[in-house]
C-alpha cells in the first residue's frame, strides 16, 4: 500500500475538510427504536401433563 502525496497540501486540506470538517446529523432517540405489538401467547405451547408423561414413558 502506497501512500500518495499531494501535489498542492491546501487542496488536500481542503478536501478533508470538505469530507470531514462537520458531524453528521443527529438521530432522534424515537427513530432509533422500532415497536411491534406483541404475539397471543400460545396456550397449547406450555401445557404440561404428567399422566400424559407417565403413559409415554413408563407404560
Amino acid at each position: 500500500m502506497t501512500l500518495e502525496q499531494p501535489e498542492n497540501p491546501d487542496a488536500a486540506q481542503a478536501g478533508r475538510r470538505e469530507r470531514f470538517g462537520k458531524l453528521p446529523e443527529r438521530i432522534r432517540l424515537e427513530d432509533t427504536v422500532e415497536e411491534r405489538p406483541a404475539t397471543v401467547p400460545d396456550p397449547a405451547k406450555d401445557t404440561y401433563n404428567a399422566d400424559e408423561w407417565l403413559v409415554r414413558n413408563c407404560l
